[in-house]
């Protein structure tokens, strides 16, 4: 009965997400520009977001090495815009950050804590500075331009993106790695006494969430016609999908999505209304968020949930 219920819901999973795949496919058809815009940056930060889930959420490794591999995908866009048809170029930039990837986390994921967490955010200031003095150096200009894609091609690329990171996550967490990995956030010494290979399950689920980021990068760099290192390396990008997974809640994939999508959006409208009280505004909700929704947005619904069929109390 239980592998029946198992197959069951998986069933109801997949289905769901194929539904929620071809309304957001058929959305551009029906909406303005203005929406198909907001739902690239949407989806750019859900992919960011569930891929630094993918490690970070189970291992509690505080991963700030995002905009490295984003930033990555961007030059890869740069320099081979034009000469490389765009779903090469997107494949192109993940496998770039895989390797990338492979290598930093062999050398770093013996880390721990907070030296791991200054590493990878060392990690990309060294590639932005690296990336800087060899434009200075070599090519003797500071930034170059790219090829731009049009916004629906844009928008498809990183719809499917979205939907493969989900898709991995899902399958990485009902995986052997899956449960490694949540071995692993909850006792290491123990998981690698029970035989887990602890370095190499996280150094493959660092470079496998990594992809991801790439990928998303070199599509997001598609529409603009001018990069440089700042804007590929922009530590934002480092910070701001470990705030959306917290806003949005780790429990499950849903929190993560839900958070990305709140948090561009209160962004956006702040933006635009409040640009100079952005930032203020933007700091309270945050504050505020973490002090009155320890479990996100999504603990914070289903704890009043639950108190409303009188099953529990919701989380203060």
């Amino acid at each position: 009965m239980k592998a029946i219920q198992m197959t069951r819901d998986k069933s109801v999973t997949l289905g769901l997400l194929i539904v929620a795949f071809l309304i957001l496919a058929l959305l551009p058809q029906f909406t303005s520009g203005y929406l198909v815009t907001l739902l690239i940056d949407i989806l750019k930060f859900a992919v960011l977001t569930v891929a630094w889930v993918v490690f970070s959420g189970p291992t509690g490794y505080m991963s700030l090495a995002t905009a490295a591999f984003y930033g990555l995908g961007f030059y890869i866009a740069a320099v081979f815009s034009g000469t490389v048809p765009f779903p090469l170029l997107i494949m192109l930039a993940g496998a770039s950050a895989f390797v990338v990837a492979l290598g930093v986390g062999a050398l770093t994921l013996r880390l721990r804590g907070v030296y791991f967490a200054i590493f990878t955010f060392a990690l990309v200031l060294l590639v932005q500075n690296v990336v800087l003095e060899v434009e200075r150096v070599v090519t003797q200009t500071r930034g170059r331009f790219v090829e731009t894609v049009s916004t629906e091609g844009v928008y498809y690329a990183i719809l499917i993106v979205f939907f493969l990171t989900i898709l991995a996550a899902m399958l990485i967490r009902r995986s052997r790695y899956g449960l490694a990995l949540q071995s692993i956030g909850e006792y290491e010494e123990a998981a690698a006494h029970s035989g887990i290979n602890v370095v190499w399950t996280k150094v493959l689920t660092f470079a496998t969430s990594a992809v991801f980021m790439g990928m998303a990068g070199a599509i997001i760099a598609t529409r603009r016609t001018y990069i440089d290192p700042y804007i590929a390396f922009n530590l934002n990008t480092s910070f701001l999908p470990v705030l959306m997974a917290m806003f949005g809640g780790m429990g499950n994939l849903v929190g993560p999505v839900l958070g990305a999508a709140l948090f561009t959006y209160i962004g956006e409208i702040l933006l635009t209304r409040f640009p100079d009280l952005y930032m203020l505004i933007f700091g309270v909700v945050l504050i505020v968020s973490i002090l009155f929704m320890p479990n996100g947005v999504l603990g914070l619904a289903q704890g009043v949930w639950r108190k409303m069929r009188g099953g529990g109390h919701a989380p203060s």
